[in-house]
């Protein structure tokens, strides 16, 4: 599946008349073998390649001549046997002329122009690989050692790129949207079936279903846990039981590639208990007031210092914390508790461009990312917003055993924090609420159908379990 042929079109003409001259480099991405040659992983194409040509097949490369405004798709047609062993499937050429291009040569006709270039002092734009095949292959190409190629890349097209994928049109959002609403239903069919004596792993499997029966796959791996304290959870080997909460983050990814990336926390059994109604509330009411505040101009960062005070102000009212919440946040104190950002860019990366890095995407020249500070260093996202960006929203609770432990015996902002009180929570686990934003003209829209947010509607969801 492709856009229109102007859509590329018009895309490579902006990207050409923001690079001042030379050629862009773009590298598809290659398959990659499990555990021999012919057994690959599922391909999934470079998204900056998507984004400017639409082709979804491997081994590509494309050349944009900027001087003489010509641009190459660089890779091989199928051989008898690729037919024999896969089918007559559509040439190179025919998906070529798709995006829009009508020069096709043979891939190792790329090395020659490339070293031609190089020895007229041409400047050769390129963004930061992290493709192992492709570090070896551009390292071969350029002659940049490999383990300098990222400091080689061009600043000037990673830029150029940035700001061009960042704001979302029209077609792209409608399928961002696409990608949204199937992870509705993908969080929809956990809370419908999740009961005690259930595993994880059933529900993710389930989860994954949905998302290949929409015709796409999964955004990214499924973090489907009873263990909602470990951020990145991917371990699927509990047993669901009574008086546990789920933590589903979990999101599809489209045909074409848009992502969505929904998260929420349900009880195991048909009802919350009190402590935890009480801890996911504090979380919604953060979610919704850091939602409330998004609009053009108003910068990420301050969104999520928002959250974080929303939440401290919540954490008081259990009794963990104390003293004015602003100045707690200022010392960090409410890290104890959320160690992660409050969002970040989403597009056809769940998060967005984040291998052109971070300081590129969701920075500026003038906004240097916190690289140090806990909590901060993980945040992707603290620039101006601009109508058409696309992000998430997704405060959260954690309570992590081993960093309690280590704040405790450091008696660490104990103005702050009543460690008494904090280690009653020590098997608590993790709570967070994510949606999907657009940013408008004139604030921001939450994108896909409706999810259950409210303790009132997830519990009747449950109720019918």
């Amino acid at each position: 599946m492709m856009f229109s042929t102007q859509t590329y079109r018009s895309r490579r003409d902006t990207l050409q008349s923001n690079v001042p001259s030379g050629l862009i480099l773009l590298m598809g991405n290659s398959e990659a073998p499990i555990n021999f040659k012919d057994n690959t992983y599922p391909f999934r194409q470079d998204s900056t390649f998507l984004y400017y040509f639409g082709i979804a097949a491997p081994g590509l490369a494309a050349l944009i001549d900027i001087d003489e405004d010509r641009t190459t798709i660089f890779g091989d047609e199928m051989t008898l046997d690729d037919i024999i062993w896969m089918g007559r499937l559509e040439t190179l050429r025919e998906k070529a002329e798709k995006a829009g291009v009508s020069d096709t040569r043979p891939a190792n006709a790329l090395a020659a122009i490339l070293l031609e270039a190089l020895q007229e002092g041409r400047p050769v734009h390129f963004l930061p690989p992290y493709h192992p095949t492709n570090c070896i292959r551009l390292a071969h190409l350029t002659g940049i050692a490999i383990e300098q190629l990222a400091e080689s890349a061009s600043v000037e097209l990673i830029k150029a790129v940035v700001a061009q994928r960042s704001i979302k049109s029209a077609e792209e959002v409608a399928e961002i949207e696409r990608a949204v609403n199937t992870s509705v239903d993908m969080h929809l069919t956990a809370m419908r079936m999740a009961k005690p004596g259930m595993t994880e792993q059933q529900l993710a499997a389930a989860v994954q279903h949905v998302a290949q029966q929409a015709g796409g796959t999964l955004a990214y791996p499924t973090i489907l846990s009873v263990r909602g304290e470990v951020l990145h959870n991917h371990y699927h080997g509990n047993v669901l039981k009574e008086g546990d909460w789920v933590l589903n983050d979990s999101g599809a990814e489209t045909a074409m590639g848009y992502a969505g990336d929904l998260t929420r926390t349900f009880p195991a059994g048909k009802t919350f208990t009190a402590l935890q109604k009480e801890a996911y509330e504090v979380v919604l009411t953060a979610l919704e007031s850091a939602t409330a505040a998004l609009k053009p101009g108003v910068r990420y960062l301050d969104i999520h210092l928002h959250a974080c005070r929303m939440l401290t102000d919540g954490l008081k009212a259990l009794g963990l914390m104390r003293g004015d919440a602003e100045e707690a946040v200022a010392a960090g104190a409410h890290t104890l508790f959320f160690q992660c950002g409050t969002g970040h860019m989403m597009g056809l990366d769940v998060h967005d461009m984040e291998d052109l890095g971070e300081q590129h995407v969701g920075y500026t020249d003038t906004l240097r990312k916190d690289t140090s500070t806990f909590g901060l260093k993980s945040l992707r996202l603290g620039k101006e917003l601009q109508a058409g960006y696309v992000l998430t929203v997704e405060p959260g609770l954690y309570f992590i055993p081993e960093l309690m432990d280590r704040w405790k015996a450091e008696k660490r902002l104990a103005q702050f924090i009543d460690y008494q009180k904090v280690d009653a929570f020590r098997n608590f686990g993790g709570v967070r609420v994510e949606d999907d934003i657009l940013i408008t003209a004139n604030g921001h829209r939450v994108l896909g159908k409706p999810l259950a947010k409210t303790v009132a509607d997830i519990e009747e969801i449950r109720a019918g379990v």
